[in-house]
């Protein structure tokens, strides 16, 4: 037998199950609020080019409008100003949309401070009691915030403004600079936490890790599904060429 033939044996029979990390791609879909005077990312739209009528009578078929980052998606080192000359999504090298995963669940600190950020003591903490960060895998973030998928409670807008989790900007610099990451998942709207456009740096996740060829996946769901180590993720980007980030069907790989 060889690895892949296991592995497809594995999936016949229930010893690898496959965990959709993806957000339903809609028109109600969140999406990321900049202020009025940027430019705004779009809401998914399907245009219907026909469905089994005189447009075509045998097929049913859409044109879609959406951003790059709306819904479930990928950013690719381009996105952002400070990985500008690096990758953009349609060159990642293909290995990096499988790779290995832990979750790192604050998900009970959000409960009580939805503002609250990961910092570098607290992975030192997972990494304690689970080992090491996997060398060119993903840290998925569990805050629990998944469960919102109104636009209103996802940005959640308070007095201070967009109020989410999300890493502090010294955290952010650690796993881009220091880790072997090779990137973020979270599952608030954007991979920075709500307050970021007023820390130092402003947006540090996407500052960081964009600038270090390093990638993000944001707007997760199901990361409660998942075990603290040991989970494959599958998260293909479309091969937009010259493209900053893509929605992307994400999966996870988990055995039992």
């Amino acid at each position: 037998m060889t690895v892949l033939s296991d592995l497809v044996d594995a999936l016949a029979d229930g010893r690898v199950e496959v965990v959709d990390l993806t957000a339903p791609l809609s028109a109600e879909t969140p999406i990321l609020e900049l202020p009025p005077e940027f430019g705004q990312t779009a809401r998914f739209q399907l245009e219907e080019i026909s469905r089994y009528d005189d447009r075509g009578p045998a097929w049913y078929w859409n044109n879609f409008r959406t951003g790059e980052h709306t819904g479930t998606h990928f950013d690719a080192p381009n996105h952002w100003v400070t990985g500008k000359d690096m990758a953009d999504v349609g060159s990642v090298p293909p290995a990096a949309f499988l790779a290995p995963a832990v979750v790192l669940d604050v998900a009970d600190r959000v409960s009580d401070d939805p503002n609250f950020l990961i910092e570098v003591e607290h992975i030192r903490a997972f990494e304690a009691e689970h080992g090491a960060l996997p060398a060119g895998g993903w840290l998925l973030c569990r805050t629990g915030w998944s469960a919102r998928v109104t636009q209103a409670d996802m940005i959640n807008n308070t007095e201070t403004g967009p109020t989410s989790p999300g890493m502090s900007a010294e955290c952010a610099r650690w796993v881009a600079e220091e880790s072997a990451l090779q990137g973020i998942g979270v599952e608030t709207v954007g991979t920075d936490a709500g307050a970021a456009h007023s820390f130092d740096p402003a947006f540090p996740c996407h500052s960081f890790l964009m600038g270090n060829g390093k990638y993000g996946l944001a707007q997760l769901q199901n990361l409660d599904r998942l075990p603290p180590t040991g989970a494959v993720v599958v998260a293909p980007p479309l091969r937009i060429v010259g493209g900053s980030g893509s929605p992307v069907r994400v999966l996870a790989l988990v055995e039992h």
